[in-house]
């Protein structure tokens, strides 16, 4: 993943970024990553689409999935 500095953003769009956090219950640089994410169109519903769309291009991959490791787990855990 990238980073990036954003100078000069007006003391306004702060608090107003602060403010949409708070209620959100996340931090600011999350909700400014969701902001940027959906002003160039990603947002999460068409990044779930896309993953879709890859996971079907790709097809089940060979191996035990992360759910059967989970029930294993449980099982041994029981006895």
């Amino acid at each position: 993943m990238g980073q990036m500095v954003i100078r000069n953003i007006d003391d306004a769009v702060l608090d107003a970024l602060r403010r949409r956090a708070a209620s959100a219950g996340t931090s600011m640089e999350e909700e400014a990553r969701r902001a940027l994410a959906a002003a160039v169109g990603m947002e999460r519903g068409a990044a779930v689409a896309r993953l879709a769309d890859v996971r079907q291009r790709v097809g089940r991959l060979a191996g035990q999935d992360t759910l059967e490791d989970l029930r294993c787990d449980r099982r041994r855990d029981d006895r």
